[in-house]
């Protein structure tokens, strides 16, 4: 186990996973703070600075109650002593931000696979992956962000799952592109996930999922009002 790797953590919660493959997976969402892509649509803004006067103690973060970009560093044995502290039950891990793979990975996710845990990674894309090669990768690909990070083939061809946000016709364009510039394994899951549950968006998701044989994703968890 490295002791020598800090990771920024923004929050732990515990819940139940509302997208993609795992949908209604009891979870704990390890959430990192720092992220340049600069998504507008983005819901977790407040991961996106990394700045000193924002550091908190780990004691701090586990009383945080609101949204904010404050955030304790943490080791590998640190999250899963706070695991512990914490009572939870959950054994699906998903490892989010921010944008996680700004970090390296590697020590923690092999070592929670090596404690049992199944482990779950929500990537833009736009950063090469640092992780164990038994962790389920969800990219959810930011493409032509203010950020002007471009997505990366090999993040693209590592993904088990790619869940896209979409508003219009343009959003499901720039997707098949991609796939085109980009190419994924036979066997990567395709979702499109309608964004702020528009009642547009999500109809062009049904009828694109249907065309094409992908899946929907909703954010099961804003329908019934958790976290």
């Amino acid at each position: 186990m490295s002791a020598t790797v800090q990771y920024p953590v923004n929050e732990i919660f515990e819940s139940i996973q509302g997208e993609g493959r795992f949908t209604g997976v009891p979870s704990v969402f390890l959430r990192l703070q720092g992220c340049p892509v600069g998504c507008p649509w983005c819901d977790t803004q407040h991961t996106w600075p990394v700045a000193n006067e924002d550091i908190i103690t780990v004691t701090q973060l586990r009383e945080k109650n609101a949204e904010a970009p404050t955030h304790a560093y943490m080791s590998v044995a640190g999250f899963l002593d706070e695991y512990s502290k914490r009572g939870y039950q959950a054994r699906h891990i998903v490892i989010t931000g921010g944008e996680p793979a700004m970090h390296d990975l590697l020590p923690l996710t092999t070592e929670l696979l090596a404690q049992g845990w199944s482990v779950q990674i929500e990537t833009s894309g736009t950063f090469a992956l640092l992780c164990h090669k038994d962790v389920f990768v969800t990219v959810s690909p930011k493409i032509n962000m203010p950020g002007k990070f471009p997505i990366l083939p090999q993040v693209m061809a590592r993904a088990n799952e790619i869940k896209h946000a979409i508003a219009m016709q343009k959003h499901v364009d720039e997707l098949q592109a991609l796939l085109v510039e980009c190419p994924v394994t036979d066997d990567t899951l395709i979702y499109l996930q309608p964004i702020s549950q528009q009642a547009r968006a999500t109809e062009l998701a049904v009828a694109t999922c249907i065309k094409h044989n992908w899946r929907l994703s909703l954010q099961t968890h804003k329908f019934i009002g958790i976290e």
